[in-house]
Order: structure tokens, then sequence, then C-alpha cells
């Protein structure tokens, strides 16, 4: 075998291998960090919500303190990419997580205390939503910084991967904490946890990083992302689809209590085993991403469309041993889907707009939870849980199916369409015998 074959070969296997972005130092440091940061966000959701509820008796009152933590996206998603595209991304980062340990340092004490008011509440998770509008489009792009843009599909991947680890290891330890030694403990555990990422941060050396050229400041981000995904097809079609998944697709803990409640009358230990079995099935599918280098829109819109397919047959599951390898099935593509469409996006767009765009998919990925849960709920309530994971599931699948009705109707338009006019006419055949190579 030749040198030259040998290097792509070399070069293929190790961009199939979905552990190869831990090469890189700067990668494994900040990977360490945003584990434990990830299982601290865990552990505080779930303190959050109970606290919530203790406060108030009211299940009104753990949606209103989901909504505030979630609503600042929608209003500063793109802007919080903007800044992510024109200062230092490292520097905005450590500012993130030392806000969110300020904040979650505050919430401990003041349980701790006994002071707390759900008043008190609201207002740190509006204030924690803000930060995360800036913190999160920066940590999406801050992984291009630490890794070869050829390995960028393997980091997105392992990111995924440690994710949905931490959801396994949060809120398991989140549960034990809020029994023994009080639900202000789990928010004083999330603040140690934030230090993991800020000494990741500051222990990365010039070397490990390559930063973007800054970008120039524009007073209108969210319309000139916009403009520029529209622009190209591929990046519009992904964002289209993940906004449906978003919006209808991953309403798990509407759809999955209802499930084990009414379908199959289990108890909340039931609702728990869904949830395992479904991260398990997320980080297996979040890794097997990672294997390959393949960005194109195809294998996005298929994962989409198989991802509703699996959920509307777990939706018709006649029983329990049934429905569990569907959910585990429909994990893996789920982070599959979640994994590629997020690597794609990055590596599609320009440095300088990287971090504008990424917050703009944010904001349609989380911003459509808010409209589609309320119609997820309305048809659970009145229709029955089985019809509302078939909606869950049939929503995104008509979705992936009319992409590709509309890009088939697109290439078939285009091959009508009459060929454009050369801009030289051809030479007369004199012309062309006294211009080849050896005339004079």
């Amino acid at each position: 075998m030749s040198t030259a074959s040998a290097v792509r070969s070399s070069t293929s296997t190790t961009a199939d291998n979905p552990f190869a972005a831990l090469r890189f130092p700067g990668y494994r440091i900040y990977l360490i960090g945003q584990s434990l940061a990830s299982t601290g966000t865990w552990m505080a959701s779930i303190a959050q919500d109970w606290l919530a509820l203790q406060l108030t008796d009211s299940p009104t009152a753990v949606g209103i303190t989901m909504a505030l933590q979630f609503l600042p996206i929608l209003f500063l998603g793109v802007h919080g990419g903007q800044l992510a595209d024109r200062y230092p991304k490292r520097r905005i980062l450590l500012i993130t997580q030392t806000l969110n340990a300020c904040l979650m340092g505050t919430l401990a004490v003041l349980t701790i205390l006994g002071v707390i008011r759900i008043q008190y509440l609201f207002l740190i998770a509006l204030l924690t939503g803000i930060v995360f509008a800036v913190d999160a489009p920066t940590r999406q792009v801050f992984a291009t910084e630490v890794v070869p843009v050829s390995h960028l599909r393997q980091a997105v991947s392992l990111n995924a991967t440690a994710f949905q680890a931490t959801r396994l290891i949060g809120p398991a330890i989140a549960t034990v904490l809020i029994g023994t030694a009080g639900t202000g403990w789990v928010f004083a555990c999330n603040a140690l946890c934030y230090l993991g990422p800020t000494l990741a941060l500051l222990r990365l050396r010039p070397g490990d990083l390559a930063p973007a050229p800054p970008a120039s400041r524009e007073p209108r981000a969210f319309r000139t992302a916009a403009r520029y995904v529209r622009q190209r097809p591929q990046v519009f079609w992904t964002v289209v689809l993940v906004g449906v998944i978003g919006m209808f697709g991953l309403n798990f803990p509407i759809v999955l209590t209802a499930i084990a409640t009414e379908t199959f009358h289990g108890t909340a230990g039931m609702y728990g085993l869904f949830n395992v079995v479904l991260a398990v099935g997320s980080a297996m599918g979040a890794l097997a991403a990672g294997s390959g280098t393949s960005t194109r829109l195809r294998p996005i819109v298929l994962y989409g469309g198989l991802f509703g397919a699996l959920q509307a047959l777990a939706a018709a599951a006649p029983n329990l041993p049934t429905f569990l390898p569907l959910l585990a099935a429909m994990g893996f593509v789920n982070l599959a889907f979640q994994a590629l469409a997020n690597a794609s996006v990055q590596l599609w767009v320009d440095p300088e707009m990287r971090g504008r765009v990424m917050g703009l998919y944010l904001l349609v990925f989380t911003g459509g939870t808010p409209l589609g849960a309320p119609v997820v709920g309305a048809l659970t309530d009145h229709v029955g849980a089985r019809f509302g994971m078939a909606v869950c599931g049939l929503v995104p699948a008509a979705a992936a199916g009319a992409i590709v009705l509309i890009k088939v109707w697109s290439r078939r338009r285009l091959r009508r369409l009459p060929p454009p006019p050369s801009a030289t006419p051809p030479a007369p055949a004199a012309t062309r015998q006294l211009c080849r190579p050896g005339r004079t």
C-alpha cells in the first residue's frame, strides 16, 4: 500500500473513532470540567422542582420556575451568540460559570437558613436563565477552539454522551441528599460543581486553543443570523427539523408520566425506569454519532424521521417488554440526530457567524417546548396518553417526510430549467486549431 493510501486510511480510522477527540489535552480538560457542571445542573434541577413544590404545594409553581429558566433564551439567545462571536469565548465562560456558582450559592444559603420564599426562587431562576442565554451558545461553539474542525463531530458526540451520563448520576445524588441533608445542600454541591469548569478553563494554555477571528459588531443580530441561515438550505432545513422535534418530539416528561401511570398502571418507580432506559439509549446514540465524518443533510433527516416513527410505534406498544426496547431505540436515534445536527450546522457555517447561528439554533430548539408542551399536554389529558405520544412522533416524522419531498421537487425543478447561456461563445474551429499547444 502506498504512503498516501496509508495516510488516508489512518485519517479515516481516526475520524471513525468516537473517542478521537480525547487525543487533544485541551478538550480532555474541558470535557472533565463540563461533566462536573452537568452533574451539578441535574442535581439542582431536581432540587429546584422539589423546593418549588414544597414552598407552594402547587405544580403550577414548578412550571413557572421552569418557564423562567428558559424564557430568556427566547429573547437573548442570538444576542448571547453574538457575544461569543465578538469576544474571547473562554473569558465569557469563566464569567458565566462564576455567576452560576454565585446564584446557586445564594440559593443554598437562603434554603439552609430557612428564609427562602417562592419569590426568591423565581428571581434566581430568571437570573439563571439570563446567564444560560449567554453560556449555552458560547459552550456550543467553544468546542471548535479545543479540537480541530475535523474532530468536531466526535467532540459534540462526547459532550452529549457526558451530558446523558450525568443525567443518570445527578438526580440520584440529589435524591439522596434531599432525603438526608436537605434541599439546600444540593444547591451548595451544585455551586461547588461549577469550580470544575472554572478550573478547567483556567488550566487551558494558549497552545490548547485555536480561537476564531472576532466578528464585527452588528446591531441586528437576530435578523443577520436568520438571513444567513435562510441563504444556506442545508442549515435552514436542519434548523427547521430541530425546531419541530424540540416543539413536539421531546415532551417526555408529559407523555412518559402519563404512559407510566395510565397505560401501564405504574408508579413513580416506573417513570424513573423509563428515564434510565431513555438515558442509556441516548448515551449510546451520542457515541454512535461520533463514528464517521459525514455531515450531509440526508442522515440528519433520516434520523429525525426515524425518531418520530419509533415514538409513534412506542405509543402503540401493547406491553412493557415491547415498550422498553422501543424507548431505548428512541433515545439512541434522538441523540444521534441531535449530535449530528449540532456538529453539522457548526461545520457548515463560517467561524465568525458560528455563535449567532448556534444562538438561533438553541432558540428554535428550546423555545419550541413552551409552545408544543401545552398542546401535547391537552391532547394527553383529553384523548389519552397513547394518542399524545403518537402525536409527538407523527409530527416530526411528517416534517422529515416533507423535507424529503421538497428537496426532491427542487431537484427535479432544477433539472427542467434550461441550461444557462455560456459566458463565452465557443471559438471557431480554425481558431481552436491555431491555439493548440506547440503552434505559434
